[in-house]
């Protein structure tokens, strides 16, 4: 794929992460972890590029063209955190409560530790899904949710939903962590096949 190619299809992947991120914002509970299952159906039934729906199966070559998944992602959460202003829900505010203050107050360490448990769900269910079986995906997804391991893509839309004020007083914090989060996720999605040898499939 050309890089206009992967921007599309990241950019598109992007969009379905903020969708189930309406969701998820608005009920923040087991029913939204639930309901954010759609964004990883909509992402492997589309054949769209989502950083953890990549990283566990690239090369090392292919940095480059991981790195350009996650910009687009991160170009589509940004859409749909601009159109969550548009919302009667207090989502910016549920964003800040219960995601951005929650995430940094784990620290740097402790989340890009945990953040490792999503990487490694996501390229389970990614590999199962491939094959034909769901369930993986349709109980990891809720799981890494409940387990509160933080998804770089899903956690770049709660950021940007965050109140402009929040992001004036804790930028430099969130940026920090959420580098380490990337990191965290990319060896979740290669803890597999680093360990047992070869890729997940």
């Amino acid at each position: 794929m050309n890089v206009v190619s992967v921007l599309k299809s990241s950019f598109l992947s992007g969009i379905c992460i903020g969708i189930a991120g309406f969701g998820y914002l608005s009920r923040p509970d087991i029913v939204g972890s639930v309901l954010f299952t759609f964004a990883l159906i909509a992402v492997v039934n589309y054949k769209l590029k989502l950083y953890t729906g990549t990283a566990g199966f690239i090369s090392r070559k292919e940095i480059g063209h991981l790195l350009l998944v996650l910009f687009g992602n991160i170009l589509g959460c940004a859409v749909m955190a601009a159109l969550s202003r548009l919302s009667v829900m207090p989502l910016q505010e549920t964003a800040q409560a219960l995601l951005a203050e929650k995430r940094l107050a784990a620290g740097v360490f402790n989340g890009g530790m945990l953040a490792i448990g999503c990487g490694f769900i996501m390229t389970t269910a990614v590999t199962f899904a491939r094959k034909g079986n769901v369930l993986p995906m349709l109980f990891g997804v809720p799981l890494f949710i409940t387990c509160g391991f933080p998804h770089c893509v899903a956690d770049a839309f709660f950021y940007l939903c965050a109140p402009l004020e929040y992001w004036a007083e804790n930028g430099g914090t969130i940026l920090a962590f959420y580098g380490v989060i990337v990191l965290g996720n990319f060896v979740g999605c290669n803890l597999f096949r680093w360990v047992a040898g070869g890729n997940p499939e």
